[in-house]
């Protein structure tokens, strides 16, 4: 039989659905309880094969009914999901044959009563198809949305999975070529089904050939996973661009064999769970795969957003700019300074440094540090456990950001970017002592400061502050900022509050001073500033 065509834009209809319209009478009399219906097909041929696509209801009347079993089979090899049987006028009672027939092969077989017209039939099917895609399309809508506002969050690539888990009431994970585990959500796997989704990640992004004589395909070939099925880009239900460059393979060198494109999807099954694995657009070699206790109609559309949205989220900002910040890197490693790289990084000759943390706590990681980078305005982003830090090109206006707390430096030039970097820190601690979105680094105090010459009131303030060191004279700092809260100042420098206390009353010690005297609060702020 050929390759049949791709069905009517809805899901299968279960037997048991039309079963269930009393007003059709209809009765299950022989084989299986359980088939999907995609639509009706009324035939009296003595052998309708020929014009049957596979999923059809055949209803018949048995005009030609002679060889029952051989009837059956046909029906069987052509792909039909049951038979209906009129009773009346023809036969007026289902033949006896005809029973044993659909119960030897397989399909089920309906009694249908003199009163209840083939159309009628017809009529229910698409009517309750008609119902089904609505309910589909509903649910694809709702987990669109629901998507696309987790991918609006601080944590866009982490929020994506966990709503993709809930959507699809399973197990996800996202995976590097390597097949280590980046995020993950929903319910925890069997290690036979954990081991069996890496093998799936690995079809859809194989490694890289290990020789020239290895190519692509020998990957799956060698897999264990033996009812691998891959996905074609039409059913994908992503457009066909998205779909065929997602399986779309690079060229191979010249004198080398070609490799064979690998699919964009894979499915499989493995202990009553239903696996898939999606390759991620982009050459990062990333991988979503799921882990689900059914396969409902659906599924694949809401998995192609999450693929969508998880390409674009973890996809590297490339932009003009790339090989200017290749060449920046490349030149510090061989020695150069910041003030001679600074101009291939960007435009402009000033920078902003800005410190960022998590709202809520939670850590932060190369993904999320690079969609925050981008809310920003740049794709110039580091982590160090939880702290991000980011360096935005010129006068950036700094905007605060849902879900985060952010400290941003002034403007500063290349020379100055370890200042800078510190005063971004001091202005997160700040903000997050007072439970500000943002705050932002003051430049110097003016007003009375500048009556005084730079080079008098260095001396005067490192005379001054000579017997501290530098964790005291930050903690001092940071509380004369705090106006001497010893719970904020705390929070800002992430230490428990006595340690403040401790070191406040270590500052009073050796600076010999009363700290709750004003003037000389006073003197030591101008001091420190």
């Amino acid at each position: 039989m050929p390759d049949s065509p791709a069905g009517p834009p809805s899901p299968p209809i279960p037997l048991a659905g039309l079963l269930a319209r009393e007003e059709l009478g209809l009765h299950r009399i022989a084989g299986p309880d359980h088939a999907d219906l995609l639509w009706v097909h009324t035939s009296e041929m003595a052998d309708p094969y020929p014009y049957l696509l596979g999923g059809e209801l055949v209803l018949t009347a048995g005009v030609q009914l002679a060889d029952a079993d051989t009837y059956v089979a046909r029906l069987v090899q052509a792909g039909a999901a049951a038979l209906g049987f009129g009773v009346a006028p023809v036969h007026d009672t289902v033949p006896e044959a005809l029973v044993e027939a659909c119960e030897r092969h397989g399909l089920p077989l309906l009694e249908v009563p003199p009163e209840t017209r083939f159309a009628a039939i017809a009529r229910a099917v698409w009517r309750l198809m008609a119902e089904a895609r609505h309910r589909e399309l509903r649910r694809v809508t709702r987990a669109q949305q629901a998507l696309a506002t987790a991918a609006a969050r601080p944590d866009p690539v982490p929020a994506v999975l966990r709503q993709l888990a809930v959507q699809l009431e399973g197990r996800v994970a996202l995976l590097t070529a390597d097949g280590e585990v980046l995020h993950a959500a929903g319910g925890r796997t069997a290690p036979d089904v954990r081991a069996a989704l890496a093998r799936l990640a690995r079809v859809v992004t194989p490694a890289p050939p290990a020789s020239p004589t290895t190519s692509a395909s020998s990957v799956s070939s060698t897999s264990p996973v033996s009812s691998v099925s891959p996905t074609s880009p039409a059913s994908s239900g992503l457009p066909a661009s998205s779909a065929s460059s997602a399986s779309s393979a690079s060229p191979a060198p010249p004198g080398s064999p070609a490799r064979k494109p690998s699919p964009s999807s894979a499915t499989d099954t493995r202990g009553g769970s239903q696996l898939s694995a999606y390759a991620l657009g982009g050459a990062q070699g990333l991988s979503l795969v799921l882990a689900t206790p059914r396969r409902e109609s659906g599924d694949h559309t809401v998995a192609g957003i999450a693929v969508v949205l998880l390409s674009l989220l973890t996809a590297p900002h490339q932009g003009a700019d790339a090989a200017g910040r290749s060449a920046a890197l490349v030149r510090l490693l061989l020695g150069a300074t910041p003030q001679e790289v600074a101009p291939l990084l960007g435009d402009g000759d000033s920078w902003t440094v800005v410190h960022a943390r998590r709202t809520d706590g939670a850590p932060a990681d190369a993904l999320t540090a690079g969609a925050l980078a981008a809310a920003l305005g740049s794709a110039l982003s580091d982590v160090d456990r939880e702290t991000v830090r980011v360096l935005l090109p010129g006068v950036a206006e700094v905007a605060p950001q849902p879900g985060w707390t952010l400290g941003a430096s002034e403007p500063t030039p290349a020379s100055a970017l370890p200042a800078a970097d510190a005063q971004a820190a001091r202005a997160l601690g700040h903000a997050e002592a007072t439970h500000a979105a943002l705050t932002r680094h003051r430049p110097g105090i003016g007003g009375l400061a500048d009556l005084i010459p730079p080079d008098r009131a260095e001396a005067h303030s490192r005379a001054l502050l000579a017997p501290l060191t530098e964790p005291l004279a930050e903690t001092l700092r940071c509380w004369l900022s705090l106006h001497g809260s010893w719970d904020r100042t705390a929070v800002a420098l992430r230490i428990h509050r006595n340690t403040v206390r401790q070191r406040i009353a270590r500052c009073a010690a050796l600076l010999d001073a009363d700290l709750d005297d004003m003037d000389v609060r006073t003197e030591l702020w101008f001091a420190l500033r």
